[in-house]
């Protein structure tokens, strides 16, 4: 089917045309219908496929066709980044119906939040907003929501895990209560699931590649250890005159740190939430227009960041949560292109990758270790957690003799003594009648203190990324 199968307004079809959108992908194809049919919805699918157009389409159309002029749409992001990014599609989509939208978001200093404030006086059709800046207008009575027709959740499973579920219920208390919902989401959880009950009524589901990657990427990982890491990254951007590659590494700290070292050799710019608001958004416009060719961060930008054309995805650190995974690798290869996505495992993140295997269903290829390597650790399928992570003592692991598999590598701990040894175990002194008796006494039970309450993995209702 092509766009025309859905009977837009003369209008919206027009700007289709203009820009050259012919044939809607298959979340598109499933959910347009049902949220121009008025329906609720929770769609599910991978990162990377035209979710947002699926969602903003219809209902720009539904706009246009009844000629509201008041507030009649409420997007909900996790993060400004995303926030941002739909609002720029709004506005490309919206250039021929003469339709508004408004992000609305923290981050900024006194002047962004009075523009914020002056832009909901002037009236738009749609706000775009992130949770923790959306609350405080409400509580300062600077937005009314009594005219409001729908309510789009995006990234549901992104705000789960920062612990917005309370700030979304609260919001939800300011909406009518005759509305359509939508929530979509890159993966489905039971949370996710159970949250929608509370906001939903009578919902459709579709469900399109959960927890895969896009077909267009070629995976592999390599098994090194933290030293080896830093001359790797540099050994893999030196093999191509690359346009847009982004790393992901684990921490902030993390970034800045390789950022110092990569700088000296690459186009490379930090982002990270130490960052003003300008200077995010003017690396990362320079990215997008590829005067920056290499981005290194953290997840903040495995989400809500839709640049054409990345080349190459390097984990500096495997993410732990397998779904994050989906998310960085989905940065490359949108809308049908091609490309690539590389991991690096050390010794202790083996059992991550492991999870994240079972998650996408395949195996990702082992690369081997470009020649002047030292050896890297050995990679077990199924491993289990382990909190060492030892390695070649020289910073890089790199060697100009290649060391040979069958040596012990350098740096490696000596073998773990058994905790029984029968030979210093013949060697004690026997206890005395006194000291035998005080050592047969049991020791006292102590108080089992409470549980302490289940929280997300950014902490309990804390939005690490828009403390606002």
């Amino acid at each position: 089917m092509d766009f025309s199968s859905f009977n837009f307004e003369t209008s919206l079809q027009e700007g289709l045309d203009a820009m050259g959108f012919e044939k809607p992908t298959p979340i598109q194809e499933k959910a347009i219908p049902e949220i121009l049919a008025g329906k609720d919805l929770i769609a599910c699918a991978q990162t990377g496929t035209g979710k947002t157009a699926a969602f903003i389409l219809p209902i720009l159309n539904k706009i246009n066709k009844s000629g509201s002029q008041n507030l009649n749409t409420l997007i909900l992001a996790p993060t400004r980044e995303l926030a941002i990014q739909i609002d720029q599609q709004i506005q490309g989509f919206a250039y021929f119906l003469g339709i508004s939208s408004i992000p609305i978001y923290g981050g900024g200093d006194g002047v962004v939040w009075e523009q914020q404030k002056r832009a909901l006086e002037t009236g738009a059709e749609i706000v775009v907003a992130t949770p923790g800046r959306l609350i405080a207008l409400l509580a300062g009575g600077k937005i009314k929501l009594d005219s409001l027709e729908h309510l789009i959740l995006d990234e549901a499973d992104r705000m789960m895990d920062m612990g917005f579920s309370d700030d979304i219920l609260t919001i939800v208390n300011y909406l009518p209560k005759q509305r359509q919902t939508v929530m979509f989401s890159a993966t489905m959880p039971p949370k996710i699931r159970q949250f929608s009950m509370k906001l939903l009524n009578k919902p459709e589901e579709i469900s399109i590649a959960i927890g895969k990657t896009a077909e267009g990427v070629t995976q592999s990982m390599y098994s090194v250890y933290d030293t080896q890491k830093e001359e790797l990254v540099r050994h893999i951007l030196s093999q191509k005159a690359y346009e847009a590659v982004i790393i992901f590494a684990s921490t902030k700290e993390k970034v800045k740190s390789l950022y110092k070292v990569l700088r000296k050799q690459f186009e490379i710019e930090a982002f990270h939430s130490d960052l003003e608001q300008i200077d995010r958004e003017k690396i990362m416009s320079a990215f997008k227009n590829k005067s920056v060719k290499i981005l290194i961060g953290t997840d903040i930008i495995s989400r809500g960041i839709d640049v054409v054309g990345i080349e190459l995805v390097i984990n500096y650190d495997t993410p732990g949560d397998p779904e994050d995974y989906v998310h960085r690798v989905g940065r490359t290869a949108r809308a049908d292109k091609e490309g690539t996505a590389i991991t690096f495992v050390n010794p202790k993140d083996q059992y991550k990758f492991d999870r994240i295997e079972s998650l996408i269903g395949m195996q990702v290829e082992q690369m081997p270790l470009p020649d002047g390597f030292e050896a890297g650790p050995d990679y077990t399928r199924g491993a289990k957690s382990s909190k060492k992570s030892t390695g070649p003592s020289n910073k890089g692991g790199f060697n100009k003799k290649k060391q040979s598999p069958n040596k012990p590598r350098k740096g490696n701990l000596p073998p773990r003594r058994n905790s029984v040894d029968p030979q210093k175990d013949t060697q004690k002194q026997s206890k005395s009648p006194e000291q035998a008796q005080k050592a047969a006494k049991p020791a006292p039970k102590k108080e089992s203190s409470p549980e302490s309450p289940v929280t997300s993995k950014y902490g309990k209702r804390r939005n690490v990324i828009d403390p606002d």
